[in-house]
C-alpha cells in the first residue's frame, strides 16, 4: 500500500450519521500501518506494555477503573444503544480491569497497542489490511450482518442486535458493540504486514489527547520495524 493508497483507504472510511445522532462527540483516528514486523510478543513488545501496566498503575492506584471520565462516557454510550457496559465492557475498561493480574501477552503488534489502549485510557483496536474488504464503516446494525467468531473453540458466524454500533466492511462485521470484541477475519496474526487501528474517542478525551495517543501508537509501530509507512485520518 502506497501512501496515495493508505490515503485513498482512510478518506473511504465513514461513520453513519445515525452514530452520530447517538454520540455527537464521537470521533475515530484510523491509523494504517505497512511494512510491520509481526511474530509472537518480544522483548520490544514487553519493553511497551510493561511501561503502560506502570503507568497505568500509578494513574488508577487502588480506585474503580470505571469511574475514569473517559470510561464512563463509553459505558453511556454503550448503554445508548441497549449493551450492558457490566457484561460487555468497553475494551479499555476489560484491558485495565486485568491490570492486578497483568495484562496479556498476545503477539508482538497485539501487545503495541494494547500497550497504548491503557497508557492513554482509550479504545484501541487493530485490523489486517489483507483481510479487510472495501471500505471501513462505522454503523447502526441491521441485524443481518455477519460477525465470524469462534464458539467452544470452534468457527462460528454470529449477528449484530439490530441497533447495535459495529465497525463493518463489505464482508460483515469486524468489530461488534463499538469496540468489544473483534471478528476473527481481519484480526492480526502472526503473518500481519499491512493493519489499520482504531482510535475511539467520546467527549471527555479531547483532540489534542487523541492525537498523542495516535502518536504514540505510531511510535511504537515505527520502533517494532525498520521501514513501517503511516498514515492516519481523523474522522469526526
Amino acid at each position: 500500500m502506497t501512501t496515495s493508497t493508505a490515503s485513498h483507504w482512510l478518506a473511504s472510511a465513514t461513520v453513519d450519521p445515525a452514530v452520530h445522532a447517538l454520540r455527537p462527540d464521537y470521533r475515530a483516528l484510523l491509523i494504517t500501518a505497512e511494512g510491520l514486523r509481526p511474530g509472537p510478543s518480544d522483548e520490544l513488545s514487553e519493553k511497551w506494555l510493561s511501561a503502560a501496566e506502570t503507568e497505568a498503575r500509578e494513574r488508577f492506584g487502588d480506585g474503580p477503573v470505571e469511574e475514569h471520565p473517559h470510561l464512563a462516557a463509553w459505558r453511556e454510550a454503550f448503554r445508548g444503544f441497549g449493551a450492558k457496559p457490566q457484561r460487555t465492557r468497553p475494551s479499555a475498561e476489560a484491558l485495565l480491569r486485568r491490570l492486578d493480574a497483568g495484562l496479556p501477552r498476545v503477539d508482538r503488534l497485539t501487545d503495541l497497542y494494547n500497550a497504548i489502549s491503557v497508557a492513554h485510557v482509550i479504545p484501541l483496536g487493530g485490523e489486517d489490511l489483507d483481510h479487510y474488504t472495501g471500505a471501513a464503516r462505522l454503523v447502526r446494525a441491521t441485524g443481518d450482518e455477519a460477525f465470524e467468531t469462534t464458539a467452544s473453540g470452534e468457527p462460528a458466524v454470529e449477528h449484530p442486535a439490530p441497533g447495535e454500533v459495529v465497525w463493518r466492511d463489505d464482508a460483515g462485521v469486524t468489530c461488534r458493540r463499538w469496540n468489544w470484541r473483534q471478528c476473527t477475519r481481519t484480526r492480526l496474526t502472526h503473518t500481519t504486514t499491512r493493519a489499520m487501528f482504531v482510535l475511539d474517542a467520546l467527549g471527555p478525551m479531547d483532540d489534542a489527547a487523541l492525537t498523542a495517543a495516535g502518536d504514540r501508537l505510531s511510535e511504537a509501530l515505527a520502533e517494532s520495524g525498520p521501514g513501517v509507512v503511516i498514515a492516519s485520518r481523523l474522522v469526526s
